[in-house]
């Protein structure tokens, strides 16, 4: 009986088989296999291919900006707006980026007229509107819009700016030169007659003012704060102050 196996070919096992392979230059073969079925395809499977499509398509985040703008009132002036709703305060750059709905003249401004004082994203006015509004309530100045506000206004101007002048000097100079009427012109005298009528409140020529304008006020003869920043300027200058002034000037 042992004899009838003899010439009968051994059969081989396929995972042996395989192994030989693997071991006699099928390596480059198999050992793929087993890599493409393994760690390659853990990969894949860890990242879901609907959010690698996401990512893809998704757009770049565009801040939302949006203008921050201020509707001018009767008696309001570039330089006032300037101070209590711009960032540098400079009526110069208000002027210049709202020059086509003001026109050629910065000192003409329209009551109704909608300027554009700044910009602002929608995320930081979110996150600074408590801290804004505590920030202006504690800083911002409110004058009134008569003789005691344009003189506070004014001195307020005239500390940041070096010039000397007190409250009771200003107003007693301004019931002197024009009882209080910041649109008071005198056509009558010497300087109108040479064709430079004093003008405003503190009744200043037109080369007196140009040449004593404080930056950051109205170019405004007539405008208040614009004239007694000069005129207290000029006084400060030729006096040592407007308080030394008790007559003609």
């Amino acid at each position: 009986m042992p004899a009838r196996g003899k010439h009968r070919r051994p059969r081989t096992n396929h995972l042996t088989r395989g192994m030989v392979a693997a071991g006699t230059g099928g390596a480059a073969l198999a050992l793929p296999l087993v890599s493409a079925t393994g760690a390659h395809a853990a990969t894949q499977a860890s990242v879901p291919a609907q959010v690698t499509a996401a990512a893809k398509s998704a757009p770049a985040a565009v801040p939302d900006v949006k203008l921050v703008t201020y509707k001018v009132a009767a008696g309001d002036t570039l330089s006032k707006i300037a101070r209590e709703h711009t960032k540098d305060g400079s009526w110069q750059a208000l002027y210049k980026a709202n020059a086509a709905v003001i026109g050629s003249n910065p000192a003409a401004l329209r009551p109704g007229t909608t300027l554009t004082v700044g910009t602002k994203t929608a995320q930081t006015a979110t996150k600074s509107t408590a801290s804004t509004t505590e920030s202006a309530a504690a800083t911002s100045t409110t004058y009134t819009d008569d003789l005691d506000g344009w003189i506070k206004e004014s001195l307020d101007v005239m500390a940041k700016a070096g010039i000397p002048g007190t409250y009771d000097g200003i107003h007693r100079n301004i019931i002197r030169e024009s009882a209080g009427n910041p649109l008071a012109i005198n056509n009558w005298d010497s300087n109108a007659a040479a064709g430079t009528p004093s003008k405003g409140l503190l009744q200043v020529i037109d080369p007196t003012f140009a040449a004593y304008h404080v930056a950051g006020t109205s170019m405004d003869p007539y405008d208040p704060v614009a004239n007694i920043t000069a005129a207290c300027n000029y006084a400060a200058a030729k006096y040592g102050s407007i308080d030394n002034v008790n007559g003609a000037y």
